[in-house]
């Protein structure tokens, strides 16, 4: 912090429960205090939506310490004050903090969030729900409901591929009718995604030159005609390259709707948190992340600045 900088307020929250909550706090805290924040922190177990929006008018900026629930959980809390976000990643897959090139070490991280700027980032939707990296319906939504916070903890990204194991034995196509830029189609899949950022899934990527600030959203549809051949994608799939396959369905939109016969969980961001019939939307700028500018982020082209 430079001499005679103000100091702003922030409030920090930390999910305890996260996969790496454990990293001293000490330390974090000293990151931060160190690049100029004044830190407020909610009483134990109060929600975080609850303590933004106890905040607004009076904080400068939120500090999430967490996964990827924990941002999506803060979601409608920083869209309704308009608060700009700074992440500490501490969860299993950090893949949003690794969509914007945020780095993965906590103090790092906590060093970035008091010197960098916020910068804006689009908002999947979903009937109502906001969500940052990926929705998902089929295979990804079963794995959702699979994968436990204790596995995840125990685990940690290995905790995925180990639940996707037990999940492709009993996965079976379904029907989903697709609605997008005035067409209609009916297809059988295993899976439809329906991205707003680059990475999810602990290392997969929604598509090679996604970004979280594109205005769009990346679909694809996975449709495979044996179990086998989804674990032959799985490399394209961490690339991004799955669109170019045969018997994948890949396509860039803004809205969507997906329709099956009966409703099928939606899991956004790791959570199941809706149903279909589902609406999709982007939701440009719609929140401000503190982050390195586009140029810094790993693997993603930098047209212009943000």
């Amino acid at each position: 912090m430079s001499a005679g900088s103000a100091r702003r307020r922030a409030l920090l929250i930390v999910n305890p429960k996260a996969r790496n909550g454990g990293t001293p706090p000490d330390a974090l805290r000293a990151a931060l205090t160190e690049g100029g924040l004044d830190l407020v922190e909610p009483a134990p177990d109060t929600p975080c939506a609850e303590a933004i929006a106890a905040e607004a008018g009076r904080a400068e900026l939120v500090i999430l310490g967490g996964g990827d629930g924990t941002m999506n959980a803060a979601a409608p809390a920083l869209v309704a004050t308009g608060l700009p976000l700074a992440i500490l990643p501490l969860g299993t897959a950090n893949d949003l903090a690794r969509s914007l090139g945020i780095p993965l070490d906590p103090v790092a991280a906590a060093r970035l969030a008091a010197s960098e700027e916020a910068r804006p980032v689009d908002l999947g939707w979903v009937n109502g729900h906001y969500y940052f990296n990926v929705a998902s319906v089929g295979f990804s939504a079963e794995l959702a409901g699979d994968l436990t916070a204790e596995s995840k903890k125990k685990w940690g990204t290995l905790g995925y591929g180990i639940a996707a194991i037990r999940v492709l034995r009993r996965v079976r196509p379904f029907t989903v009718t697709i609605e997008h830029d005035g067409t209609v189609e009916k297809v059988t899949t295993i899976q439809v995604s329906v991205g707003n950022g680059r990475h999810y899934g602990g290392g997969m990527t929604v598509e090679a030159d996604a970004t979280v600030d594109d205005g769009k959203l990346d679909f694809y549809s996975l449709e495979v005609a044996h179990w086998w051949r989804l674990i032959a994608l799985l490399p394209a799939l961490r690339r991004g390259t799955h669109g170019r396959s045969e018997d994948v369905r890949a396509f860039s939109t803004t809205e969507i709707v997906l329709r099956t016969k009966r409703p099928r969980p939606v899991n956004t961001d790791g959570e199941l948190t809706t149903s279909t019939p589902a609406h999709f939307k982007v939701m440009p700028k719609a929140v401000r992340i503190v982050a390195p500018p586009r140029s810094q982020r790993p693997g993603v082209p930098s047209p212009h600045p943000l």
